[in-house]
């Protein structure tokens, strides 16, 4: 699978505005926008065994992070699968049209969610945990 721009599935307004609607997306779409950071943060927390970190796209010059993965070893982790970090950089620069950063997030969820305006699990029409879970066990990490 190629790594896909998170911005592919960017929620509409109605999306934005009804977690149901929201919630009822295609997996893909549900971690690529929305709950990305609940699918990086579970890849980290199933990895205990290995040093997995956790980055932020934002725009250049922006504070706010927009979509978030997991790294390992130049490799990442989002709604697209396991990709070196190049591609994934590439992907969401190309369809954005414009210079973005990087940047390493805190290990806290909840300090992240509440300096990004982001949903802690609890917040979602259902429990995504489970649904993580369950996409991330359909994609095999490198060094399996």
């Amino acid at each position: 699978m190629t790594a896909v721009a998170a911005g592919v599935f960017r929620r509409t307004p109605l999306e934005r505005s009804d977690q149901r609607v929201a919630w009822d997306r295609t997996d893909q779409a549900f971690f690529a926008a929305g709950a990305c950071h609940i699918l990086a943060w579970v890849c980290r927390d199933a990895h205990p065994d290995r040093p997995i970190g956790l980055a932020g796209l934002r725009f250049a010059d922006d504070p706010q992070v927009w979509h978030v993965y997991a790294t390992w070893a130049g490799w990442t982790f989002d709604h697209s699968g396991w990709h070196p970090e190049p591609h994934l950089l590439a992907a969401n620069r190309d369809f954005e049209s414009r210079p973005l950063e990087a940047v390493a997030l805190p290990d806290d969820l909840a300090e992240f969610c509440a300096a990004h305006h982001s949903r802690m699990p609890h917040q979602y029409w259902g429990d995504p945990l489970p649904r993580a879970r369950a996409y991330l066990a359909r994609h095999t990490p490198p060094w399996a």
